[in-house]
């Protein structure tokens, strides 16, 4: 999960840039046994894809500009994504 968090901030642009795919995130949750990656890995297999997962990011995320975006907080917004 911390590889994906870092991953992710590294392109926030409130739209993500770079390879961002369904194969891109896999590669990142790939060793990663923990709960939550493996929900989040089981999410974006039932969506059929990284789009509403990036577009709900995105949006989550720009609530957070003015106090800062960090990896806790995106974290923690992947996991809600993921659980809901």
């Amino acid at each position: 999960m911390k590889e994906l968090v870092r991953y992710l901030l590294e392109n926030l642009y409130l739209d993500f840039q770079g390879d961002i795919s369904m194969e891109k995130v896999r590669e990142h949750l790939r060793e990663d046994e923990s709960p939550a990656a493996r929900t989040l890995l089981s999410k974006i297999i039932e969506e059929k894809g990284v789009d509403d997962l990036l577009i709900t990011l995105a949006d989550c995320l720009r609530e957070h500009l003015q106090t800062g975006i960090t990896a806790e907080v995106v974290e923690d917004e992947l996991a809600t994504y993921a659980d809901s």
